[in-house]
């Protein structure tokens, strides 16, 4: 079993509860959508929990949006990512795509419990973060123009952070 943790919008409509064995909130990501939906600092954080365990209450005031992607050669498609939100307030809560059915990924600034603070972080998506963005780039933090190469469970357990 991992960690239990708490999590909720800011007006209170939604709470929610998601065991994660990956608590380390060390990834920023500057993609536009993260900062656009979620972003305070110009990226939003992510972590990752087990998608079977995620209880919430206040379902009714949910919202789902699924972004608009475009490729390298100009198309677009529609994500199949189901990033959640609290209609009432705006806040992002947590990310859901079915093509990892078992994860979902809250937002760590929504999360009420505490959260271990990462040794490094990882700066991802940076070829579209904004102009005025200075990412703080610590001397043991990855930096990425995409997506970086260990997955969020790689990274937790190559430094011994995975929670059993």
């Amino acid at each position: 079993m991992g960690l239990m943790l708490n999590g909720s919008c800011r007006c209170g409509a939604v709470t929610f509860t998601v065991e994660s064995h990956t608590p380390q909130p060390y990834q920023l990501c500057y993609c536009s959508i993260c900062r656009k939906t979620a972003g305070g600092g110009g990226f939003a954080i992510n972590i990752m929990g087990v998608a079977d365990t995620l209880d919430v209450e206040g379902r009714d005031a949910l919202g789902i949006y699924r972004a608009e992607i475009e490729d390298h050669q100009g198309r677009c498609s529609t994500s199949s990512g189901q990033r959640h939100f609290c209609r009432s307030c705006g806040s992002a809560l947590w990310m859901f795509d079915p093509t990892w059915p078992d994860l979902v990924h809250p937002f760590a600034s929504v999360i009420d419990s505490d959260l271990p603070v990462p040794p490094e972080k990882t700066h991802l998506m940076l070829r579209f973060k904004a102009s005025w963005v200075e990412p703080d780039v610590g001397p043991d933090d990855q930096t990425f123009e995409e997506y970086p190469v260990e997955s969020i469970e790689e990274w937790h357990r190559s430094r011994g952070l995975w929670i059993d």
